[in-house]
């Protein structure tokens, strides 16, 4: 591998150090309903976002806090020697896509049947260090990690 693809390949694993994501799949819930709790914690602070959802009375909220909980793990997982709180997350994107149909009959007057749809979707949550500090001490980590 050359010098610069190798320096590129370095720049990219220190960007993606500093994203973390969770996603969730065919959650039975309509996509509509859970777009409506995403655009309540789009790009607020993680400890804020949280509080929206532990106290919101949307049911699709619980499933969100559980995958946001899940994108704060995982940012964790690769930034060990940092702090939480000195990195200030934010929940930088969550989408909401739709999923599987499930189609159901229900029988209806004079032998018709009408169709029901049963919805699903797809979340994705991606979180992300605010703070330039925190970002130096991921740098710093990664150096260590090469010297070794």
């Amino acid at each position: 591998m050359g010098a610069r693809k190798r320096n590129r390949a370095e720049r990219n694993k220190q960007e993606k150090q500093k994203i973390s994501f969770a996603v969730l799949k065919n959650c039975p819930s309509s996509p509509r309903k859970m777009r409506l709790v995403a655009d309540i914690i789009r790009g607020e602070d993680v400890n804020k976002a949280l509080d929206i959802l532990k106290y919101s009375s949307k049911a699709a909220a619980g499933d969100m806090e559980k995958l946001l909980m899940s994108a704060i793990a995982n940012w964790q997982l690769k930034n060990e020697g940092v702090r939480m709180e000195e990195a200030e997350l934010f929940v930088k994107e969550v989408s909401v896509d739709g999923g599987r149909v499930l189609k159901r009959v229900q029988p209806a007057p004079q032998g018709r049947a009408y169709r029901i749809r049963k919805r699903s979707n797809h979340v994705t949550i991606v979180v992300e260090a605010k703070n330039s500090q925190a970002e130096s001490n991921i740098e710093e980590v990664v150096e260590a990690e090469n010297e070794n």
